[in-house]
């Protein structure tokens, strides 16, 4: 698999290419090549800001020798009227990047803002929080990365890192042990190390997976249980496998089923229900 930075070079030269096209005809209509200047970023509403970082990547992706300065990190407050970082680069590139800088750090920051709620909620407790693949194409590596930001824990990336046997697979492979048994049986000849996870969808459920998983899975999904139905289920699980509750849990029912004990608690509304914050990149001429 490629790096993060590998990735996130792809990411950006398709995004300006799309945004760019033939060419960016307003900045060359009106400002002259090589042109220098600057321009900070304006913070106008309160969260945790995230995306600094990738920020200063795709401004040297364009012109490696731009100047940039980091007023905050990543994973910090922010506050509106504050500014998280300047730029001096030539005024080409600054506006050709700016949108791409911007979407990028609002959409990360909303996503870093949300996931740092739910993060608040489960302190004290043993219970970790996962995001999901419910993510936007193409856009999933920093949607994820927004994630860490606010201290959420990343699940898998995509179907390649994991095999984890939801409904549907197990429904088409003929029920739980011929799933896990093929499953198994194909990481023994394709891909060694690959973990299993099962998603169980009641108490008998995860009550087969633990007669016949041992040794073969790492850990049980408890897709739609209730808190009192997690409570029965860890009783059989018993330590053996790794536990996750997953299925319309929010900010409001987060803590009940922390509660529980279950080791992760998985929420896809992290991202697919983050809004963005208003920032805003502007000329400086300080």
């Amino acid at each position: 698999m490629q790096s993060f930075d590998q990735q996130l070079e792809h990411l950006v030269k398709e995004a300006l290419r799309e945004d760019i096209g033939d060419g960016d005809h307003s900045t060359l209509a009106v400002i002259p090549a090589g042109k220098k200047g600057k321009a900070v970023l304006k913070v106008k509403q309160d969260g945790i800001l995230a995306g600094v970082a990738v920020a200063e990547k795709i401004f040297r992706q364009v012109e490696k020798d731009v100047v940039f300065h980091p007023f905050k990190k990543d994973g910090e407050p922010m506050k509106a009227g504050e500014k998280a970082f300047e730029v001096e680069a030539t005024v080409h590139t600054i506006l050709q990047c700016e949108r791409l800088v911007l979407n990028c750090m609002q959409r990360m920051s909303g996503i870093a803002t949300l996931t740092q709620r739910y993060v608040a909620q489960l302190k004290g407790y043993h219970t970790r929080l996962l995001d999901t693949r419910k993510t936007t194409p193409n856009f999933r590596l920093l949607e994820k990365e927004a994630v860490r930001i606010g201290g959420g824990t990343n699940h898998r990336f995509g179907l390649f890192d994991m095999i984890m046997l939801k409904d549907n697979h197990i429904d088409y492979a003929g029920g739980l042990e011929p799933a896990i048994n093929q499953a198994w049986e194909y990481i023994q000849r394709k891909k060694p190390g690959l973990k299993i996870e099962v998603e169980t969808r009641s108490v008998d459920d995860v009550k087969k997976v633990c007669a016949i998983g041992e040794g073969k899975v790492f850990r049980i999904m408890l897709d739609n249980f209730s808190p009192e139905q997690i409570r029965a289920a860890l009783q059989v699980i018993d330590g053996r496998f790794e536990t996750e509750a997953s299925g319309g849990i929010n900010l409001d029912t987060l803590k009940t089923y922390a509660e529980t004990g279950v080791d992760y608690i998985s929420v896809g509304g992290l991202i697919h229900q983050a809004q963005s914050l208003d920032l805003s990149l502007k000329a400086s001429f300080e």
